[in-house]
């Protein structure tokens, strides 16, 4: 039994538009490319769904930030942090540091 194939998006990208020009069926695309057509169809898809994005004001949206989630990161960092200093100070009369 062979493995899956991940493709880059970029190679996904090529094919979607290669489908999307209309110049070669879907059969010949994926021959020449080696994929089964299904996935050719479901990239070109994908494709068309995202390409609105590319056209948005503001371009990529900046990542939202938890702040609850931050504060509960910060309170775990502290607590390790005193776990920390308290196993090296009683770990010092064994590793003699």
């Amino acid at each position: 039994m062979s493995k899956r194939k991940n493709h880059s998006p970029e190679f996904k990208a090529k094919v979607a538009l290669e489908a999307l020009k209309g110049e070669r069926t879907v059969a010949e695309l994926a021959s020449q490319f080696g994929v089964h057509p299904t996935m050719i169809h479901s990239w070109k898809r994908a494709l068309l769904e995202g390409a609105s994005g590319v056209f948005e004001r503001g371009g990529k949206k900046a990542p939202e930030i938890d702040e609850e989630q931050v504060k509960e990161l910060h309170a775990k960092i502290g607590e390790l942090a005193v776990a920390n200093d308290f196993l090296s100070r009683k770990l010092k009369p064994w590793i003699g540091k």
